[in-house]
C-alpha cells in the first residue's frame, strides 16, 4: 500500500522537481502540494497523508513554518510524519523540530533531495514513527560540545545510556521512571548526569534533552 504524501515548498521550480522525484515511486503517492503554512494545514486535513514533506522557511513570515507545522500536527494528527527539508546547518532548527519528541520526524538538508533514496528512506522511517537526522546537522551538534574526536557518549554508564534511550522516544521523567522502575528523582539525577557528562549544561532544559537525544540518535546511526 501507497504512503500518502503532502509536499509544502514555496519555490514553484523546487517545489515541481521534489514532486516529480516522489511521484515516480511505486510505494509513494503525492495527494497534494501546498506553497504555504496556511494552505498545507488545510491540505492535510482535506487529504489525510501519511506524511508531510515540508520546507523549514515559507510564507506567511519565511521563517520557521515547516517546524510550526510539525508542532501543530504533533498536537492535532501525531500520526502524520514529518519531513523538514533546509538549506540550513543550523542545529537550532533541528532542536526545535523535536522539541516535543523525536518520533515520526526528519531533518534533512536541501542538497540531500537530489539523492531521492535519501528522501524515500526518510519517508518510510517518520511514517514508522522513527526519525532521521542530517549527519551534518548532527555533526555541528557533536563539534558544539567539544568532542570531535571520540563518541559523546563513551563516559555515560550503563544506565544513563538507558535513561537516554528511554527519552529518545519522547518520554517524561515520570514515563521513563514506570518503564525503568526508577523514582522520578533518580531519573531526574541520571538526567542532570547525562547533560552534564555531554557538555550541554548551558542550554535550557527542553533544548538539552532534545540535543542529547541527537546525539544519541547518531551514534545508532554509526
Amino acid at each position: 500500500m501507497s504512503l500518502r504524501i503532502v509536499l509544502a515548498e514555496d519555490n514553484a521550480l523546487l517545489r515541481e522537481g521534489i514532486a516529480r522525484l516522489i511521484e515516480r515511486e511505486l510505494d509513494l503517492e503525492l495527494a497534494g502540494t501546498a506553497d504555504d503554512l496556511p494552505s498545507l494545514l488545510r491540505l492535510v486535513e482535506e487529504v489525510d497523508p501519511d506524511v508531510v514533506v515540508t520546507d523549514i522557511r515559507m510564507p506567511p513570515s519565511g521563517t520557521d513554518e515547516g517546524v510550526q507545522a510539525a508542532t501543530h500536527l504533533r498536537t492535532h494528527r501525531p500520526e502524520v510524519g514529518v519531513v523538514v527539508l533546509s538549506q540550513y546547518v543550523e542545529p537550532a532548527y533541528a532542536l526545535a523540530l523535536l522539541s516535543e519528541g523525536s518520533a515520526g520526524r526528519a531533518y534533512l538538508l536541501k542538497e540531500r533531495v537530489s539523492d531521492i533514496e535519501e528522501l524515500v528512506r526518510a519517508i518510510h522511517e517518520v511514517a514508522a514513527g522513527r526519525s532521521v537526522i542530517d549527519p551534518t546537522v548532527v555533526e555541528a551538534l557533536v563539534s558544539a560540545t567539544g568532542r570531535k574526536d571520540r563518541s559523546p557518549l563513551d563516559h555515560l554508564t550503563a544506565r544513563e545510556l538507558e535513561v537516554l534511550a528511554q527519552m529518545a522516544t519522547g518520554r517524561t521523567n515520570a514515563a521513563i521512571a514506570g518503564e525503568l522502575v526508577l523514582s522520578e528523582r533518580a531519573v531526574e539525577k541520571h538526567t542532570n548526569s547525562i547533560f552534564a557528562k555531554l557538555g550541554l549544561t548551558e542550554e535550557p532544559d527542553v533544548n538539552r534533552r532534545v540535543a542529547a537525544v541527537l546525539l544519541y540518535l547518531a551514534e545508532q546511526r554509526s
